[in-house]
């Protein structure tokens, strides 16, 4: 199936890492050029550019940037725009989970407003310089996926930051350009994708905690995890004009069907089925 995505540039936020170095792999093997931006990750990022395969592979490049920075964040559309052409697709893909766990009461303010900076306004920059490139280069039919979190939706205990900056993402954030990027570029459309229980390098180690592992596998139906391929798919239904033209401000829940509530027996997950 063409999903219409060859010769078109992709930004994608945050690709050094486990799922957004997936997105990026899926894209350039469906012919996008592909900004594979990372921030501290560079060397990362260069094995993710020298991993991509399909038609157009020489048709990426690696940039830095600080997303929370206003111009940094600036700087990285407009290189991405001399070097591989305006870009029609944004992947908000970058983002944190603080690891310790901290409860509302305890949380510093400095904790909170770094969580908010990385996950919410760093999009906000993002979403705003990408529509200002749209409007220059006369793009009428750009998309914008965000990477949200089951979090965000059901909330997580000792993550107060983590969920509350992707539920205003997914909510407040995305149904108001729903709106908006239309005035922009008539059939602009943006949607999130949100990740349940995703085996990235970052969960390595919850893989040693079998007790954490049985205990989020009883929360959901299918009785594994995700894989970072599982969301790139997701991901790359929703760029497509081609397969969800008519689809913008939806969420998609990637997360084998997870509820916040226990739903299986310890004697009915097989953790070697997990993965």
């Amino acid at each position: 199936m063409d999903t219409g995505l060859a010769g078109k540039t992709a930004i994608v936020t945050g690709a050094s890492g486990g799922i957004g170095s997936a997105i990026a792999k899926l894209f350039s093997s469906e012919g996008a050029k592909v900004a594979i931006h990372y921030h501290r990750g560079k060397e990362r990022a260069e094995k993710v550019l020298q991993q991509l395969g399909g038609p157009a592979p020489s048709q990426a490049i690696t940039l830095g940037a600080d997303l929370t920075d206003e111009g940094e964040t600036e700087k990285l559309f407009i290189n991405t725009s001399s070097q591989l052409g305006a870009p029609q697709i944004l992947i908000a893909n970058a983002g944190v989970w603080p690891t310790d766990d901290t409860t509302i009461r305890e949380m510093s303010l400095e904790r909170w407003n770094l969580t908010v900076s990385q996950n919410l306004t760093s999009v906000f920059l993002c979403v705003r310089q990408f529509l200002r490139q749209c409007a220059k280069a006369n793009i009428s039919d750009p998309s914008i996926v965000m990477i949200g979190s089951t979090a965000g939706f059901f909330g997580e205990a000792n993550h107060g930051d983590y969920a509350s900056s992707k539920s205003a993402l997914m909510g407040g954030l995305m149904h108001s350009l729903k709106n908006e990027i239309p005035k922009t570029a008539a059939s602009g459309r943006i949607n999130t994708v949100c990740p349940g229980w995703t085996m990235t390098p970052m969960a390595e180690k919850f893989q040693d905690n079998q007790s954490a592992m049985l205990k989020a596998l009883q929360t959901i139906p299918l009785r594994k995890f995700a894989t970072p391929e599982d969301i790139a798919k997701a991901v790359l239904f929703f760029a497509s004009n081609e397969l969800s033209g008519h689809v913008t401000g939806q969420k998609l829940f990637v997360s084998g069907g997870m509820e916040g509530r226990v739903l299986n027996d310890l004697d009915e997950i097989d953790l070697s089925q997990a993965f």
